[in-house]
């Protein structure tokens, strides 16, 4: 497990989900009145204007504030001033008992003119907020990504309206229950040593600029267990296999809606390769190498929003400079 400073960048939180609250309407009618409720805003709109796989990036914007030299922080609003649109309850803050929703606008552009405010995505603020904020956004984007993609029953295609404050949406037709999804997927960083030195391994996709890396990662497939997943993954990508999956640290990808789960796991040698498309170049890279490497710009890391960014941290020892 990582150390508590190690914490992945989405995976952190200070406000209570709140779970028992969100199927008592009175309580969630008062809370919504009640002019201390804050109410962060996510862009929406017509999805036909523009297509799906945008509308997933532009609900990952939010309005944030934060001048040169400041720590981001998310701006909220009143109930009375947020947008028309659908409703997600975030959690309480235990703390001053302030209660957290998001909604989806419904509007083409919902963000009021706030001096040294602009929109900002999840991927590009994230790692820079604090806790509290940090949590709320990727709670709220995940949820705004599968309330989206959900508008319709999977059993008999019949229209869903939310329920349970944007945790559950009902099929207008069965009254059937559908619940959130996660694709659960591992991201690992693999390792070994040579000739009394210790490499990680990190590889390039074809379809990414030049220099940057990153560590393996896969989907889970049915019936598969996480390590099972890991060794298959390593195998089917680069051709090598490992042994050992270790767990180190999860993390929400609401992108849209994977959970990340980080391993690392040991080299033990090769493994008939089965995909050559995902990864087309690796490299074997000691801390000192990887450090000049990273400093140089040979190799751009991932940047700090991203579990891998962590994963290879935390095998070198410490902070890299340099990031995509």
């Amino acid at each position: 497990m990582l150390p508590p400073e190690e914490i992945p960048a989405l995976s952190r939180g200070a406000v209570d989900l709140a779970g028992h609250r969100r199927t008592d309407d009175a309580w969630l009618d008062k809370t919504w009145a009640d002019p201390g409720t804050r109410v962060l805003v996510l862009e929406g709109g017509d999805p036909a204007s523009y297509g799906w796989q945008a509308l997933l990036a532009r609900q990952s914007r939010a309005l944030v504030a934060g001048g040169a030299g400041e720590r981001p922080r998310l701006v909220f609003a009143s109930p009375g001033e947020a947008p028309e649109g659908e409703r997600f309850l975030l959690g309480v803050d235990e703390r001053d008992g302030t209660a957290y929703f998001a909604v989806l606008s419904a509007a083409e552009n919902p963000f009021p003119r706030v001096p040294g405010a602009a929109p900002a995505s999840l991927r590009e603020v994230g790692a820079l907020l604090d806790d509290r904020d940090a949590g709320l956004f990727t709670h709220a984007v995940a949820l705004a990504n599968w309330n989206a993609t959900h508008r319709f029953c999977p059993s008999c295609g019949g229209p869903t309206e939310p329920s349970a404050a944007g945790h559950v949406r009902v099929c207008v037709r069965e009254g059937r229950e559908n619940f959130p999804r996660l694709d659960p997927a591992v991201i690992m960083l693999v390792h070994r040593e040579a000739d009394g030195v210790e490499e990680c391994l990190l590889g390039h996709n074809p379809r990414w600029p030049e220099h940057r890396y990153s560590v393996l990662a896969g989907f889970v497939e049915p019936g598969e267990s996480l390590e099972r997943a890991v060794v298959r993954e390593v195998a089917e990508e680069v051709g090598i296999a490992v042994e050992e999956p270790r767990y180190l640290a999860s993390q929400p990808w609401p992108f849209p809606r994977s959970l990340m789960l980080g391993f690392l796991a040991r080299a033990t040698g090769p493994a008939r390769r089965t995909d050559a498309e995902e990864i087309s170049e690796v490299r074997w890279l000691s801390r000192p190498a990887l450090r000049a490497a990273a400093e140089s710009g040979e190799v751009l890391l991932p940047g700090p929003v991203s579990i891998a960014r962590g994963l290879i941290e935390h095998w070198y020892g410490g902070p890299l400079p340099g990031g995509f």
